[in-house]
């Protein structure tokens, strides 16, 4: 009818499901762990003085950028990002990252500079430090690019799992002019391999 336990053998407690949903422990201590949270939590606490704010037209760059770090903060703690290997992470990281500074820091300095309301100035001050924020990750990112380049882009993979995990190799073909046929060319093709 059931399996018979060993006598003294507990189950495993059942895990929490918030608990399934929240990032691990050992990504969070890690330095790009540290960065993703305090991106989130800056774009959310920009979020939400923006939209009590005069500024509020400035409300989606802090929301966008929120949801972006969200997303990628998960896709790191749940490795998410090893699965799909189509997507270079690293670079769709580094470009979030440029692109949030640079968006932050003009929508911090005209929300400093343009209203005068103590929310607005709040959003500004916590959009220049999400800026810099943001630029060290980036500047970090950039860093493990370089580092990877200088080795020449070498990987432990091997070729073939690289290129798709098939053993497929194209075939090249190579066209050679036979005697034209009554005033029209004709090509012969052959595999390059063969000659």
């Amino acid at each position: 009818m059931g399996d018979i336990e060993a006598p003294g053998s507990r189950p495993p407690p059942p895990q929490n499901a918030l608990l399934s949903v929240l990032p691990s422990k050992e990504f969070c201590s890690s330095k790009k762990g540290m960065l993703l949270l305090a991106e989130v939590a800056l774009s959310f606490i920009s979020f939400v003085c923006f939209a009590a704010s005069e500024a509020a037209a400035f409300v989606t760059v802090p929301l966008l950028e929120f949801l972006a770090a969200l997303f990628l903060l998960f896709a790191y703690s749940t490795k998410f990002n090893e699965r799909f290997k189509g997507f270079l992470w690293p670079l769709m990281d580094f470009m979030r990252c440029v692109t949030a500074s640079v968006i932050f820091f003009i929508v911090s300095i005209m929300a400093v500079s343009k209203y005068v309301d103590g929310s607005s100035k709040a959003a500004g001050v916590f959009g220049f430090i999400a800026t810099i924020v943001f630029a060290l990750d980036f500047y970090l990112i950039f860093n493990e690019l370089a580092t990877f380049l200088k080795q020449g882009g070498e990987t432990t993979e091997e070729p073939s799992r690289q290129q798709g995990g098939s053993d497929y190799e194209p075939t090249l073909y190579t066209a050679k002019l036979t005697a034209p046929l009554q005033g029209k060319k004709t090509y012969e093709f052959s595999d390059s391999d063969s000659d």
